[in-house]
């Protein structure tokens, strides 16, 4: 029984002209991307069995993304190509000031439709996770959402949410995406958020507070990542601190998706309704181990670059 990550697989284009815009770059890295793509490999670098359902194009943008994959061993059945949408691009400059100068030019991975995914062979899945705002950008990818959530609450297969708020995304208005995330948090088993998007979604002002409301609001386990401070992870209406792993960051880029990946990981050595009965104590251990993915991954530069550094020893 595997583990199928649903939603976006793009290219970041990140623009390697310190300081500029994108309008005044001249030079950019080509870097596979995508949240639950970056999940995906995750879970195939510890050796987990993993399939990715995405849509990119029948382009060589599409290609590399599939290859990517393919090199870690993700099952890509599921990762189509369109031969009417060009494979979805992510620019990305970090400015002086610390700002972000972003454009997404959004194709393929917003097609992936309802009447696609039907095809999967849910009977072969354990685990299925949600991980990418661009699911609530009005597009097929939306209606694809919602009916693999139902349908994984039909079958009783454990979900897991991943709600990767990007305000570039949902310019002056988050209250769509806040609806959306709100309802997978009350129909899945298990969600992952930062501290930020507790925060937003709850419309709390503090987290101790917003961790009440995610409480009264969903019976799931779930971690808020707090940086360096650790993981609080939620359980029965219990919290707990996971300490972090003290590091000399290199780059953070993919670290929150190596934890899905290895908190993924390790809870598909259970079966499906031993997933849904794990102690707090196994909860702790398992949340300490994603804690040391995500660690792992901070080390090295770039999301994939570290994912080829992550096995299962890192977990002894």
């Amino acid at each position: 029984m595997g583990i199928l990550c649903v939603g976006e697989a793009l290219i970041d284009m990140i623009c390697t002209d310190k300081g500029s815009a994108l309008s005044d770059g001249n030079h950019f890295l080509k870097k596979a991307g995508g949240a639950p793509t970056n999940v995906a490999a995750a879970i195939a670098a510890l050796g987990g069995a993993v399939s990715i359902a995405a849509k990119v194009g029948n382009d060589p943008f599409g290609k590399h993304l599939r290859d990517q994959m393919l090199h870690f061993g993700v099952d890509t059945r599921w990762m189509l190509s369109d031969p009417n949408h060009f494979t979805t691009f992510a620019f990305v400059s970090l400015m002086q000031n610390g700002e972000r100068d972003f454009v997404f030019n959004r194709g393929a991975d917003g097609e992936l439709s309802k009447e696609d995914v039907k095809e999967i062979p849910l009977d072969e899945i354990s685990i299925i996770h949600f991980g990418s705002a661009t699911g609530f950008l009005p597009g097929p990818l939306q209606s694809a959402y919602l009916y693999l959530l139902s349908e994984a609450r039909k079958k009783g297969i454990f979900t897991s949410f991943d709600p990767n708020y990007r305000h570039l995304l949902f310019p002056g208005d988050p209250s769509h995406f806040i609806a959306q995330s709100r309802h997978f948090l009350q129909h899945c088993d298990f969600f992952k958020m930062s501290d930020e998007e507790a925060l937003l979604i709850t419309g709390c002002a503090d987290l101790s507070e917003a961790t009440r409301v995610l409480m009264d609001l969903s019976t799931a386990v779930f971690a808020i990542t707090l940086g360096k401070e650790g993981t609080l992870l939620c359980i029965n209406r219990e919290s707990f601190v996971i300490p972090s792993i003290p590091i000399t960051p290199i780059d953070t880029t993919g670290a929150g998706d190596a934890f899905v990946g290895a908190l993924l990981f390790q809870l598909s050595k259970f079966g499906t309704s031993q997933m849904k009965q794990l102690s707090v104590e196994q909860w702790k251990a398992i949340t300490a181990n994603a804690n040391k993915a995500g660690a792992r991954t901070c080390e090295f530069m770039g999301a994939m670059e570290a994912f080829e550094h992550l096995t299962d020893q890192i977990f002894q």
